[in-house]
């Protein structure tokens, strides 16, 4: 066999410099770690008459059903692709059935699945300019955290500008643009009725809200995002002013709400006024923190 005669040689001769330039074995794959509750399922239950939570006990997933079939928000870490596909089929969403995919910020315990629901479901995955860039790279060269959260890349089929509405069965949801906890957080609010055992509920205006903590990042001079501080003030004020009748967040414990128990789901309610104040409240102080060891 003539390629192993050509071979032979060259691999004789390269023998003593390999054996010189030996190294150590290359380290392990790290894959980061979470919190168990961010992984732990609870079972589906109703937010309004249309709006399901699907998530974990620690990190949101909400569903939407509408006439013309059914939009999901977030959807959690990585591996919750197939439970979230489970929990639709359990209150009557086929795959086919997923028509629009929404979430808040490209980190990988909130898009981690969305690659993956969208090809399963062929469902619509709807973000903005500044997060798109994020989940096309699957979470590498985050300003924040560089390559340490990744997650499988997801293409964004339609990008909306702040404040843009997108509609499905009746029912419309605008896009808020929260520029805090990243430079491409959304928030969206919709208008669904109050559970009601007779269908006739009373209006609720449900905002789903972006974190807007910042966990450990440089607030001070910061060459990737030099506009940081003014980027939080305008997601504070903006998350003010949303319509507000129900708040939820990415992480719910972060509002007030307790997954883990359905029947007393937000067993200390909070307003959006209220979370805008104290993530400030607790920007500021770090913000000062920053000040003092700078000084």
């Amino acid at each position: 066999m003539p390629p192993l005669r050509l071979l032979a040689p060259t691999f004789t001769l390269l023998l003593p410099v390999l054996a010189v330039a030996a190294e150590p074995v290359l380290p392990q794959l790290e894959v980061y770690q979470t919190p168990d509750s961010w992984r732990q399922p609870v079972a589906p239950f109703p937010i309004a008459d249309r709006t399901w939570y699907i998530g974990t006990e620690g990190l949101s997933a909400l569903l939407v059903k509408t006439a013309d079939g059914a939009v999901l928000i977030d959807g959690g870490m990585p591996q919750a692709a197939d439970m979230l596909l489970r929990h639709m089929v359990e209150l009557g969403v086929a795959p086919r059935d997923l028509k629009l995919i929404l979430h808040s910020h490209a980190h990988g315990d909130h898009a981690g699945p969305l690659a993956a629901i969208r090809r399963a479901t062929g469902a619509t995955l709807v973000s903005n300019a500044e997060s798109a860039a994020l989940l096309a790279r699957g979470g590498s060269n985050d300003i924040h955290y560089g390559d340490d959260i990744l997650f499988p890349p997801a293409h964004a089929d339609r990008l909306l500008q702040d404040g843009e509405t997108i509609e499905l069965g009746g029912i419309a949801f605008t896009v808020h643009f929260t520029p805090a906890h990243t430079p491409g957080s959304m928030s969206w609010t919709w208008t669904d009725t109050r559970l009601s055992d007779q269908g006739d509920g009373e209006p609720l205006r449900i905002a789903y809200v972006d974190s807007l903590s910042a966990p450990d990042y440089q607030l001070l001079d910061n060459p990737r995002f030099p506009h940081i501080v003014d980027a939080y003030r305008s997601g504070f004020e903006a998350v003010r002013n949303l319509p507000c009748d129900l708040l939820i967040a990415p992480h719910p414990g972060g509002v007030g709400w307790s997954p883990a128990t359905p029947d007393a789901p937000h067993p200390k309610p909070m307003s959006c006024v209220e979370y805008a104040d104290t993530a400030e409240r607790a920007f500021n102080q770090e913000l000062a923190k920053q000040h003092q060891a700078a000084n």
